[in-house]
């Protein structure tokens, strides 16, 4: 029998399981989780039309990049890194960020710096209109640059380092400056085209230490809210059919 042309394949497993992790993870870096949020299995499961097996496996690739902890006998939550992660989080970013832009300094074909300046447009455009997606805007530029380096070891790095130090942001930091954000990443993408690395660094390091320098000693009190509301536009999202900005939620 001739198979429908409308028919659409049902989504496998593992279709299911990669859409609850990239919908965690955009939740998390927008900070709509915040750190030490519970993540019950069921209730995600029922948000997404999934299994607790599928669930489990998303998370557990967020807990192995350091997003989530998957406590014994008490299911998993955002995770909350201590402010003595701090320091050691913020000088390993430096660090990678540095070679990241030193890689590329010089190197950057007219396409790419043309898809990072369309980037930080974005970042513009959220700019006080939308404050959850130009915190993931941000953090996200880093993670297209190592991206533009080729190498799949800086990217691992760099977005995880980026990814821990964005949680150490939700729990210790001042309200995220995208103002900031925005004049200090084209500044970067300015010295990487004119080919400047000590430019371009000198940027980076001003930049990142203008993050840190906004964190607070004093955690934020956790917020007690609906996890199935909180994951509504992100499981819209994720389904079939949704038209989706490169990276996350168009909105």
């Amino acid at each position: 029998m001739a198979k429908d042309a409308d028919t659409k394949p049902a989504k496998r497993p593992g279709d299911r399981a990669e859409a609850i992790y990239r919908a965690l993870r955009h939740a998390i870096i927008e900070q709509a989780l915040e750190p030490g949020a519970k993540l019950p299995e069921d209730a995600i499961g029922e948000r997404f039309g999934a299994s607790r097996t599928i669930v489990r496996h998303a998370l557990g690739r967020l807990a192995a990049e350091g997003l989530v902890e998957l406590r014994r006998n008490r299911g998993a939550a955002v995770a909350t890194p201590g402010w003595d992660q701090a320091g050691d989080l913020f000088d390993i970013r430096l660090g990678i960020e540095r070679l990241v832009v030193t890689r590329l300094a010089g190197r950057l074909t007219p396409a790419q710096v043309a898809a990072l300046d369309a980037h930080v447009a974005e970042e513009e455009a959220a700019r006080g209109t939308d404050e959850r997606r130009s915190i993931r805007l941000a953090t996200e530029f880093h993670i297209v640059l190592a991206e533009m380096t080729g190498s799949a070891v800086l990217v691992r790095y760099l977005s995880e380092v980026a990814l821990r130090c964005g949680l150490i942001l939700a729990l210790y930091a001042r309200p995220h400056s995208s103002e900031c954000a925005v004049s200090e990443h084209r500044a970067v993408i300015a010295a990487l085209a004119k080919g400047d690395a000590a430019a371009a660094i000198a940027v980076m390091d001003q930049h990142l230490g203008a993050v840190m320098d906004r964190a607070l000693i004093v955690p934020r009190p956790a917020k007690e809210r609906d996890i199935g509301a909180i994951l509504a536009p992100y499981a819209e999202d994720a389904a079939p059919g949704a038209k989706r900005a490169r990276g996350g939620r168009k909105r």
